[in-house]
């Protein structure tokens, strides 16, 4: 049962709740909190989230049980979640597609990210949705729902809705079917096998190669040029046009 709390402003949803959580409160899965503006947004390796009125700040809870899939590859349900609420707020000839490990791209230009954070068996998952602005990143085109749908109105709170459902279809399959059929769903919407991939580590080092799928985890397999297969686990990944 899906419940929303919107708020009008915070620093950063994901912290709010990996506070509520680590107080003890009991937070069921399905429930979201919205904040219409964020002070203190941020996405992977800590960058700043650029978070203006008018897009998607939110977070829910996926509470990791016995028998789930490894907790990490919850970023690929949430990709999967958020492309198909973009499905239903853009064109249907809109090009969709997502990028390794959490981006989503629209002709590719960033329009949505994810960040995943855990306390215990508590998984948080913020996601935050470019609906009415596209803020400027470095190096990188943005886009958003309303610069590629005029019509949809620019309603964070209907994305929302959208997002809140589809990820509680995705939840369920990732859980049932298991991880196989998440990755197979994924793949169909990631960059194409062969893609030219450039990896940034975290220690300033960089890889470069092929994009020849991912494993059975969820981790990037590279081609490097002289036909190694490598294993990327993390880092960030820009791709070469």
């Amino acid at each position: 049962m899906t419940e929303i709390e919107t708020i009008a402003e915070t620093g950063s949803t994901n912290s709010d709740l990996i506070e509520r959580v680590q107080s003890g409160e009991n937070i069921a899965e399905g429930f979201w909190l919205h904040a219409e503006r964020q002070l203190g947004g941020r996405g992977r390796l800590g960058r700043k989230w650029e978070s203006p009125a008018g897009n998607l700040y939110c977070s829910t809870i996926a509470n990791w049980r016995d028998g789930d899939p490894p907790a990490h590859s919850l970023s690929f349900v949430t990709a999967l979640a958020v492309a198909d609420t973009l499905k239903r707020s853009l064109f249907p000839s809109t090009p969709i597609m997502l990028k390794w490990p959490n981006d989503a791209l629209v002709d590719g230009a960033k329009i949505a990210g994810i960040l995943l954070e855990r306390t215990g068996d508590a998984v948080i998952v913020g996601v935050g949705i470019n609906v009415c602005h596209a803020p400027e990143l470095a190096g990188r085109r943005t886009t958003s729902i309303l610069y590629e749908n005029s019509k949809h109105g620019g309603n964070p709170g209907l994305v929302l809705s959208l997002l809140a459902e589809a990820f509680e279809a995705r939840l369920a399959r990732w859980r049932d079917a298991g991880l196989a059929a998440t990755l197979d769903d994924w793949m169909a919407l990631a960059h194409p096998i062969g893609t030219q991939l450039v990896i940034s580590k975290g220690d300033d080092s960089e890889l470069s190669g092929e994009f020849a799928g991912a494993n059975e985890d969820g981790a990037l397999v590279l081609r490097l040029a002289n036909g190694a297969m490598r294993t990327i686990h993390a880092g960030d990944v820009a791709m070469i046009a």
